[in-house]
């Protein structure tokens, strides 16, 4: 593909074989199935858990700063540690664990394109075997809950602007036919449909059949012709801001688009929230 917005942050499978002994380089593995992890990764990669390591135990939100620091250090990784993250699914929850680390500012962090899929793909050996790393060193800032992240009341000003967003679910979510994903269990929305002035353009038109992504020229022409150009400001939101993070991360990093946040409280609150606006 045409080189991305941000060049490196985009490595392919030669790249981390040619890096796996490398102890500057740290491989993460973030999958929707948590399962696969302990039946075959690739080797020196760690597993990271979106659920139960990257949000807070009792609180609706992501882990503070100390925490954040903590679990980085657990796993080895200091502040000058480039990470590589991967996963299922056309990377989506590597991209959302990406966008998280985001939120802290970790300055080199990197998704391997293709993710498991295209390892697989080429053959490429795995192992059950869990690395273990010395304790690394690292200092968090303040979680950056403005520049690249969206709340409700935000939303709601956004819309009422006439700003644009982008609503990356499947098409029958869009249209309130489903309250979830197809073949997913139902997650909470009461009512189906969309955020009032919403586009549709699901997060799984931005990767090719073999999970990698889209060249640069043709994710532009996706997100142009739906009249999302790097001079918008743009929110992003899916069900719970996992699938609208891969977004996300195609609109800032790959095309370099400066004003995208990410809405993660996304349909499962908007879709609850007393007297909010939808359509169908």
């Amino acid at each position: 593909m045409s080189t991305p917005a941000i060049p490196e942050v985009l490595v392919n499978t030669h790249w981390v074989v040619e890096r796996l002994n490398e102890p500057a380089i740290q491989l993460l593995e973030s999958n929707e199935d948590v399962t696969l992890y302990a039946k075959g990764h690739i080797p020196g990669a760690q597993a990271i858990n979106w659920h139960t390591e990257l949000n807070d135990p009792l609180v609706r939100d992501y882990l503070n700063a100390e925490q954040f620091a903590a679990l980085l250090e657990s796993k080895g990784i200091s502040n000058d540690t480039t990470v590589v993250l991967y996963g299922d699914k056309n990377n989506w929850w590597a991209t959302y664990t990406f966008w998280v680390f985001k939120l802290f500012g970790h300055p080199d962090v990197r998704i391997l394109d293709g993710g498991r899929q295209k390892w697989e793909a080429e053959g490429r050996p795995y192992t059950t075997e869990v690395p273990s790393f010395s304790k690394g060193s690292y200092s968090a800032p303040a979680r950056d809950d403005v520049s690249i992240r969206a709340f409700r009341d935000q939303v709601l000003t956004h819309q009422d602007q006439g700003l644009p967003l982008v609503d990356v679910r499947s098409a029958a979510e869009f249209s309130g036919e489903k309250l979830h994903m197809p073949e997913y269990p139902q997650e909470g929305s009461l009512r189906g449909g969309h955020i009032p002035g919403a586009k549709n353009i699901p997060w799984a038109s931005a990767v090719r059949e073999d999970g990698t992504f889209k060249s640069v020229e043709e994710l532009q022409a996706l997100y142009q012709a739906q009249g999302f150009t790097p001079d918008k400001d743009i929110i992003t939101y899916c069900r719970i801001g996992e699938r609208s993070s891969h977004t996300w991360f195609v609109l800032t990093q790959l095309l370099g688009y400066p004003q995208v946040r990410n809405y993660d409280g996304s349909w499962t609150e908007w879709g609850n929230l007393v007297n909010s606006p939808i359509e169908k």
